[in-house]
């Protein structure tokens, strides 16, 4: 199936913005759902890939690119991700370097069948429903590896939240140099970046929830979610309307 327009978000400096917002809310919300609530990793994975598979129906269903239909898809694949992470590296025991190498390999893999069906790994032009459908899962597997990777630098590496957030926030500065400055390829940076943004949300949100005690802010899951929500809604609406005013006046 094919549609007319292209299904997915542009990407700009303020895709990146919710992008970021996006991931962080999801690494707090989902810690949410399965630490604070206490209902546990493997429950909660089941819970938010059914709520991800939701949002993804109503996206693939849809003809044109919504804003709040695409965004709402990227918060579940981040709190999903968390979530199925958290299962992976704790409650099955693998670690987070072993959850990291696993989440990788499937991603390369994915992004390979995805290449070799479709010709192109760009995100620029998503109009067939196939093509769509391996972009979510990429974004799927990235932000759950993104999580597991996350973790490691913020537990296992000894880099503590602030570094392990300052190191991928450096990185992902040094990409957009990149992009900026060179003629490096463009779909690689793209992937780089988003897998990136990831981890550095998983940072920054473990940096807002985690007590004073354990190198955090202490904000809570509950209340860094409330936060982050908020920050999210009024970017994406102030989005919503500069993509209104664009539309018509074209």
């Amino acid at each position: 199936m094919s549609t007319d327009a292209n299904k997915v978000a542009s990407v700009t400096f303020t895709f990146w913005v919710l992008k970021i917002c996006a991931t962080t809310l999801g690494e707090t919300a989902g810690d949410l759902v399965s630490m604070t609530l206490g209902i546990g990793y493997g429950i909660s994975s089941i819970i938010l890939i059914c709520i991800f598979l939701l949002s993804l129906l109503l996206q693939l269903l849809s003809k044109k690119f919504h804003p709040l239909i695409f965004w709402t898809v990227i918060l579940t694949t981040s709190t999903a991700g968390t979530t199925i992470s958290d299962f992976m590296d704790r409650t099955l025991g693998l670690g987070y370097a072993t959850g990291a190498t696993i989440l990788f390999c499937l991603l390369i893999l994915v992004l390979i069948t995805w290449l070799i069906s479709e010709k192109s790994l760009s995100v620029k032009s998503i109009h067939s429903r196939r093509t769509e459908t391996f972009y979510w899962i990429a974004i799927l597997v990235s932000n759950t590896l993104g999580t597991a990777l996350g973790d490691y630098l913020a537990d296992d590496s000894g880099l503590g939240f602030l570094g392990g957030a300052s190191l991928i926030g450096s990185t992902i500065a040094a990409i957009a140099i990149l992009y900026r400055f060179t003629n490096a390829n463009r779909i690689l940076l793209f992937w780089f970046a988003f897998i990136l943004t990831r981890p550095f949300g998983a940072t920054l949100g473990d940096l807002l929830t985690k007590s004073h005690e354990k190198g955090g802010l202490g904000f809570g899951t509950i209340v860094s979610s409330a936060i982050l929500f908020t920050i999210l809604i009024l970017v994406l609406l102030s989005s919503m309307r500069s993509h209104r005013r664009l539309t018509q006046a074209t």
